[in-house]
């Protein structure tokens, strides 16, 4: 056990200890001074009649602080199931070095509980006890919560440093590293400075792990995220290109393309294959409607009932695209010529 577990755990007779967000309180207002003293020589006798020590005494006597603490080490995941079976459902996954209280064995099989996802983990994929005090520091977020009205943060470890700023009674602090009697913290700003680790209280805090409802609610944000930024991105590339010149048959965005010419070239930017000419790319991708179109999606107009022409949408009720000679690569209403069909390519 280190210097500082040490320290905490003889520090239990008189004080008062943060392990993960929860306090616990030693009796110390119970037991006089001359308690403990009698407490220790009863223990020292003891001592002399084994071979553990009163300091193995103490320490054994107190929980770890990651006692009941399992960390995933994996690759990526390992799933977390709602029986301690390989063939249960699987209702959650345990990303690597995320942490979760063990409440009970089946088995081989831990259960576990961590963030809104209980279940059971094959002892194999966790590490526990002393390997996860020894990787802690490196794999989770400390949070100091100030405890005292107007915490001094000084720019160096000791009380003659100079002033940075002074800090409110339950305001929270990155914890940077801890010393011991001081702790180097920072602000949301990335300011950091010195505190005394007596007037603030230090929550450990892991990643957890993840339902499949809340991994498939990620997913979908992500991808829905992902396609905004493709679509973004394919209209601020279309624009470069106003102005440019319309030629029949064309497929250059700076010397020359049709209006289908165009937009297959700038999707190929993207790595979207779509049709050469209008009518193909109308006939291919998703129908959308004009009240659902978004940027990015391609819209179509006829000429005697057959598509002719084709636009990007660019937003705002705007269209670029390959227009005619005269116009060449121009940004022009969404509706300036009747709408005969609305195709999305992308998500």
């Amino acid at each position: 056990m280190n210097k500082t577990t040490e320290k905490i755990a003889i520090g239990c007779l008189i004080g008062t200890m943060a392990f993960a967000g929860q306090m616990r309180k030693a009796e110390a207002s119970e037991l006089p001074v001359a308690g403990i003293n009698l407490a220790l020589s009863s223990l020292h006798k003891y001592e002399e009649n084994t071979n553990i020590s009163v300091r193995d005494l103490l320490i054994n006597s107190i929980e770890s602080e990651y006692e009941n603490i399992g960390i995933a080490q994996v690759k990526n995941y390992v799933n977390i199931r709602n029986k301690a079976s390989t063939k249960s459902e699987v209702v959650g996954k345990l990303y690597k070095n995320s942490a979760a209280t063990i409440v009970g064995k089946d088995g081989d099989w831990y259960k576990i509980k961590s963030g809104k996802v209980k279940g059971y983990i094959k002892e194999d994929y966790l590490i526990t006890g002393q390997a996860v005090e020894e990787i802690a520091d490196s794999i989770a977020t400390k949070v100091g919560t100030v405890s005292t009205e107007g915490l001094r943060v000084r720019e160096e470890a000791n009380t003659e440093s100079r002033i940075l700023s002074v800090v409110p009674m339950g305001e929270k602090l990155n914890i940077k590293k801890d010393y011991e009697d001081w702790v180097k913290v920072s602000n949301n700003n990335g300011k950091t400075g010195y505190v005394a680790s007596a007037y603030i209280d230090i929550e450990t805090k892991f990643k957890e792990a993840i339902s499949i409802e809340e991994e498939k609610a990620k997913i979908a944000k992500e991808e829905k995220e992902s396609g905004m930024k493709l679509r973004n991105d394919l209209v601020s590339y279309a624009l470069r290109f106003q102005g440019n010149p319309y030629v029949w048959g064309g497929t250059s965005l700076t010397r020359g393309a049709d209006c289908s010419g165009f937009t297959q070239s700038v999707f190929k930017h993207f790595g979207i294959k779509i049709p050469r000419n209008s009518r193909s790319q109308a006939s291919g991708g998703r129908r959308v409607s004009v009240s659902n179109m978004k940027k990015g999606d391609l819209i179509f107009y006829s000429k005697n009932g057959r598509i002719n022409h084709v636009a990007i949408y660019i937003g705002n009720g705007k269209v670029v695209g390959a227009s005619s000679r005269k116009e060449g690569i121009k940004v022009k209403r969404y509706n300036y010529r009747p709408v005969t069909r609305v195709v999305s390519y992308l998500k």
